[in-house]
């Protein structure tokens, strides 16, 4: 029997980025930057009002009782000021301010030559063509300068960044319309099982839906990857090859579940071996010990085969294909995040394999420690109900050598996927 430990590194070695693409800033979002982007203009490129007003010179809008920067009192500037025009956002008009005049501005509007600050429209009492300043300002309040942002030269977005709804505007600011980027590895999904029904359909007696291929898309899509579910699978050896020789060809991974143990497993594990190497073990792992894994067809596609039980097969999944996939991505952290919590309930585990049970994990409010109960029948034994894994937040971690776990003991616990 192997250790979990060896079949990761089996299975991470062959972990094959796809090659970085150029795609589109809209297509971009969740993917990792794969070049670094440098700024070739600054950003703003010009000043800029940063709030509706009026554009002035600061000396010219200081009023009586105002201090400098020293503490000392300021003169007071003229009791009104004339409007001598506006400018608006997007205007490309030159204007120059004249000293003891102020300019009408918008917000993201230039600012005209010679103004080194706005003064908030609340800021004074307009009357007709002219305003009152009721507070004063200083150079520099209320404008966006040249390059405040990004200067030319300076890196918009590093490689190796996610790009997210931030990155994807920074993107834009700077101009770039289209960014490098590590693309969604392509994976399949494929059922195999002559007792498997598509879920429109009606099951007669010793039929079972096909739920492996929608759960495992769903993880597949969780993790990162671009999916194609392919669906339920013939087992003729002759359609079943064709399908998979069709998988391998548009894939970087392909995952098989169904009949990873027992004797159904034969026929398949023939025509997967003569696409490539395959091989099927044991895994010192519970759920999901008996799993296949190998390199099939002419790129050596990595392909795994899981097991027909929808929890096993969803751990293993969890364990053993997600960091691929994560890999692939360009994470610099494949794995999920771990954490101890101390357990409020006991756990039983198989000794000898290293547990991965459903879990609930909480927070105490009052010490902020990590609480966790196991779920899925007597203390998480019950590896097979789908219904708790649904519920589930979790996975606990059960070393190889503990068969139990006492309610207060201290367990690793691996995040899943967040819910709502």
């Amino acid at each position: 029997m192997r250790s979990v430990e060896e079949q990761l590194a089996l299975v991470t070695a062959a972990a094959v980025a796809p090659r970085p693409v150029r795609v589109s800033i809209s297509e971009a979002q969740g993917l990792l930057c794969a070049e670094e982007v440098v700024a070739e203009r600054p950003l703003p490129s010009f000043d800029q009002a940063a709030i509706d007003g009026y554009a002035v010179r600061s000396v010219d809008v200081r009023v009586g009782g105002s201090k400098d920067d020293r503490g000392e009192s300021e003169q007071s500037g003229p009791t009104t000021l004339p409007v001598v025009g506006q400018i608006t956002a997007g205007s490309r008009q030159p204007t120059r301010l004249q000293p003891g005049q102020v300019v009408r501005v918008d917000t993201g509007a230039p600012l005209p030559t010679l103004a080194d600050a706005v003064l908030p429209v609340g800021w004074a009492e307009a009357s007709g063509r002219h305003i009152t300043p009721t507070r004063g300002v200083r150079t520099g309040d209320y404008v966006r300068r040249i390059g405040d942002d990004v200067q030319p030269g300076d890196v918009a977005v590093r490689a190796g960044s996610i790009i997210g709804p931030a990155q994807v505007g920074l993107l834009a600011s700077v101009g770039r319309a289209k960014v490098l980027v590590h693309p969604k590895p392509r994976m399949s999904v494929i059922s195999v099982g002559d007792e498997l029904l598509d879920v429109d359909a009606r099951p007669g007696t010793g039929q079972v839906y096909d739920v492996n291929s929608y759960a495992l898309t769903a993880a597949g899509r969780d993790a990162g990857a671009d999916v194609h579910r392919v669906g339920i699978a013939s087992t003729e050896p002759g359609r079943l090859r064709e399908v998979l020789e069709g998988q391998l060809v548009r894939s970087e991974l392909v995952v098989v579940s169904g009949a990873a143990g027992g004797e159904a497993t034969t026929r398949i594990r023939q025509v997967m071996a003569e696409l490539g190497e395959i091989e099927v073990n044991r895994v010192a792992m519970h759920p999901g010990s008996v799993q296949g894994f190998g390199r099939l067809g002419r790129d050596e596609v990595p392909t795994f085969l899981l097991p027909s039980n929808p929890v096993s097969a969803l751990v293993v999944f969890e364990i053993m294909v997600r960091p691929l996939i994560r890999i692939a991505l360009g994470k610099r952290q494949p794995m999920r995040r771990t954490v101890r919590a101390r357990t409020v309930a006991p756990i039983s585990s198989v000794e000898g394999r290293r547990g991965y049970l459903r879990g609930q994990l909480m927070r105490d409010t009052d010490t902020g420690e990590y609480l966790v109960r196991a779920l899925g029948g007597a203390q998480g034994a019950s590896t097979h109900l789908l219904a708790s894994l649904a519920e589930a937040n979790c996975l606990v971690v059960i070393d190889p050598e503990v068969d139990a776990v006492r309610a207060g003991d201290e367990v690793d616990v691996m995040f899943l996927a967040q819910r709502g």
